[in-house]
Order: structure tokens, then C-alpha cells, then sequence
């Protein structure tokens, strides 16, 4: 069986539904990225990813491509714009992103939104439990992962000039609406457990109103390790990235440890021997954030994880609409839809706990 490391790793041809003018691309590269020199030539990442990226190679190096999807999109989502600002903000703080080079808001380059960033070399995990890795190391990969994501929790988002880059307060009542919404846009059939969640979400919301940047998909297999050492070099995907609650990121962060295999991605950690894995149990793992951002605990995780595993069945409603629609990008995303159901059930048991 074709393990998912395997099939994420390196790049395909680019579907001819996918392709564009790769001459046209390289004038607008050399107008704005200082040093480019062509020809380039194109691939896409295998991994499944929203926006689909590609590979740029030329003369004077690697680039990465990260653009809008053709078709019809759901309102709001896909927007490459925001994750050009916030990557150019933590760029320039020193969080390890990759660097920016431009954005273009002409459609005419390659069809859609882009913008073009650098390639970042190193090892991305697409397994949990990191297969060929020694324990000892595996645990120190974890422990930068968590520091990494503690880091970007401390941020100063005002003086990083994001003030207006998310609303704080209210976060859970705005995501909890949003996603009830884009799942309804996309919905291919009634899930009770989804219709219980949307009910009772909003009236359980949690008192804690902290706010800071959120990633809003940290998984390891959205971090570049670096090729030699147990360090986070580079943290990849931040489309969802808005400023929100800071125990909302963590806490889908969180999910594996809680999940159940339901074929959706990377193998959950739920039932695997961590100790012999070098890798940290879900409460030493919540002690090492809490330590690194000042907090006594994390009351009320059975809310966070409902609502967590309801927001990831609305994402992947929204990608099984998008192979109803005919524009889904990843190979895999068929998955999508038959995973709805089960993570609207689990989000129901943790509902049932809280």
C-alpha cells in the first residue's frame, strides 16, 4: 500500500486544467523579483493543498507559486492576498514563514490570484508518528512544533500591522456562523450530528476572551523540519490565518492525539505507544503551550474539540462541494465527503462530555 508520505512528496505535471502561459509568468517574475532570471518551468505539488502550488524553477533558482483555484468559490475563502500580508508581516518579525517575494491581483498572468514566495528545502512529515525518525529526535521535533506554535500565540498582532486583519472578540460566534454557513453552501446530504453541533455551539461559547494570531490549520505536515535538525524552519498554508482565539488553534492542533483513522489524512496518534515514539502525551503536550504562554490550563477542552471537529466537517464539506462543482484541487479529495459524518459524530461526543 502507497504510504501518504509517498503519495504527497515532490511534484506531478500540471493538469491542463491547471496550466497557464509559463512565458508570460516569467516577464512578470522578472519585473518584480530582483535577481530572477528565466526560462521557468512549472510542476504542482503532489500534497493536497486548497490553493493550488507549483514549483517554479529557473536560472536563478526555486520560487513557489501559491494561487487561487479557477471556478466557482465559496465567499471569503481561498483569499492568497491575505496569506501574502500575514507571511510578509512574520516574515519581517523573524517567525520562521518563507520569504515573500510578490502578489499579483491580475487574473490575466495566469488566470487567477497569486503570489510568489521562496522555496524553502527541507523535510515535511506527511505521518504523525514521522516513520525512520529515532525517538529522541521525534520528540524534539514536537517540542520545537509546540514552541513554534506558542510563539506565534505571544505576537503583538497591532504592532505587527494586523489590527485590522481579523475582528477580535467574538471569534467563536463568527467562526461558528461562518462555517454553518460555507457548510450549508456545500452540503451534499443531512448529518443530524452536524445539525446538533450548529445547535448547540452557540450557546456554550466559553468565557475566555483572549485574542492573537491563529494559524488555523498548525499540523505537521504544514511545517518544513529542517533537513539535519529537530527545528520548525518554515510554517506553509495560511489560508485560514486570521486573528482569533488563541485555544481554538491550539486545540485543533490538538486533534490528533484524539482522532480516530477515519481517511482523511495522516494517521491519528489516538492508541499509538508514544512513549517508545519519543513523542509527548496530549496533557504534557498542553503543559509545554501552557508554560510557554503564561497559562494555568486550558478549562473547557471538550468545548474546543466539539468545535473544532464540527469546523474541519464544514472544511471538508467545503471540499466535497468543490469536486461536486468540479474544482477541487487535490487528487484525494473525494475522501472529503465520506469523512464529513464521522467528525460531525465525534464533535457530538465531545459535545456530550462537555
Amino acid at each position: 500500500m502507497t504510504s501518504r508520505q509517498d503519495l504527497n512528496t515532490g511534484t506531478r505535471e500540471v493538469p491542463a486544467a491547471a496550466r497557464f502561459d509559463e512565458r508570460r509568468l516569467s516577464r512578470w517574475l522578472a519585473a518584480r523579483i530582483e535577481g530572477f532570471a528565466g526560462p521557468v518551468t512549472v510542476r504542482q505539488f503532489r500534497g493536497g493543498q486548497s490553493n493550488p502550488t507549483y514549483l517554479l524553477e529557473a536560472r536563478s533558482g526555486r520560487y513557489v507559486l501559491r494561487r487561487k483555484p479557477p471556478g466557482r468559490l465559496l465567499k471569503s475563502a481561498h483569499a492568497v492576498d491575505r496569506e501574502f500580508r500575514i507571511i510578509s508581516a512574520l516574515y519581517e518579525a523573524g517567525f520562521p514563514v518563507p520569504k515573500p517575494y510578490a502578489l499579483c491581483e491580475d487574473p490575466d498572468v495566469v488566470g487567477t490570484m497569486f503570489f510568489v514566495m521562496e522555496f524553502v528545502a527541507g523535510r515535511i512529515f506527511w505521518e504523525l508518528d514521522m516513520p525512520g525518525v529515532d525517538p529522541g529526535e521525534r520528540g524534539l521535533v514536537y517540542d520545537d512544533v509546540n514552541r513554534t506554535i506558542a510563539r506565534l500565540h505571544e505576537f503583538d498582532y497591532e504592532a505587527l500591522g494586523l489590527a485590522d486583519y481579523g475582528k477580535p472578540g467574538n471569534y467563536f460566534a463568527r467562526q461558528i456562523s461562518r462555517w454553518t454557513k460555507q457548510y450549508r453552501a456545500s452540503e451534499t446530504r443531512q448529518i443530524e450530528a452536524m445539525e446538533a453541533l450548529i445547535r448547540w455551539l452557540p450557546e456554550n461559547i466559553p468565557e475566555d476572551r483572549s485574542s492573537s494570531i491563529v494559524h488555523g490549520d498548525f499540523r505537521l505536515d504544514n511545517l518544513v523540519i529542517d533537513a539535519h535538525e529537530p527545528r520548525v524552519i518554515a510554517v506553509l498554508d495560511w489560508e485560514l490565518s486570521t486573528i482569533g482565539h488563541p485555544l481554538a488553534d491550539f486545540t485543533y492542533h490538538l486533534l490528533p492525539w484524539q482522532m480516530p483513522e477515519i481517511g482523511i489524512g495522516s494517521i491519528g496518534l489516538l492508541g499509538k505507544d508514544l512513549d517508545a515514539l519519543g513523542i509527548p502525551s496530549a496533557d504534557e503536550y498542553c503543559r509545554r503551550y501552557c508554560e510557554r504562554t503564561g497559562r494555568d490550563g486550558i478549562p473547557d477542552r471538550d468545548f474546543y474539540t466539539a468545535f473544532n471537529l464540527f469546523r474541519l466537517a464544514g472544511i471538508l464539506q467545503g471540499i466535497a462541494g468543490r469536486v461536486r462543482d468540479g474544482t477541487a484541487s487535490s487528487a484525494h479529495a473525494r475522501q472529503a465527503e465520506a469523512s464529513v459524518a464521522p467528525l460531525a459524530e465525534l464533535g457530538r461526543t465531545f459535545m456530550e462530555r462537555a
